[in-house]
């Protein structure tokens, strides 16, 4: 039997490779991020802890877009999340692409947080 794979499982186990090198800490969170066809997520975690410390995303009120998927609200997640770090006291982050190409919405996202002010 042929079992055909998904774009899906060959991004999750490219995240796998990924995440067995990162790992973040209390100083320096990992910046993960989400990417869905609608939607762009990102957050900071403390991986020692398992806990998030930000967390930010298309969805939020405060951000109020008009298109959610595009690469101007993906730079604005990322101007959020930097703003929202910046708050808890966290200043450098290690970033996690989830498996994703640093490309496009992805790589907008990490160039606005660096702009920011987040370190990585």
């Amino acid at each position: 039997m042929i079992t055909k794979k998904t774009r899906n499982a060959a991004r999750k186990k490219r995240h796998g490779r990924v995440r067995s090198r990162v790992t973040g800490t209390a100083e320096r969170p990992r910046l993960n991020v989400f990417r869905s066809n609608k939607h762009i997520y990102a957050q900071l975690i403390d991986d020692l802890n398992g806990v998030t410390i930000a967390s930010a995303s298309t969805q939020d009120k405060e951000l109020s877009l008009e298109a959610t998927s595009n690469i101007e609200a993906a730079g604005k997640v990322g101007e959020l999340l930097a703003k929202r770090a910046q708050d808890k006291d966290v200043e450098t982050v290690v970033f996690d692409r989830g498996g994703y190409l640093y490309h496009g919405r992805v790589k907008a996202l990490a160039e606005a947080a660096r702009e920011a002010g987040l370190k990585f």
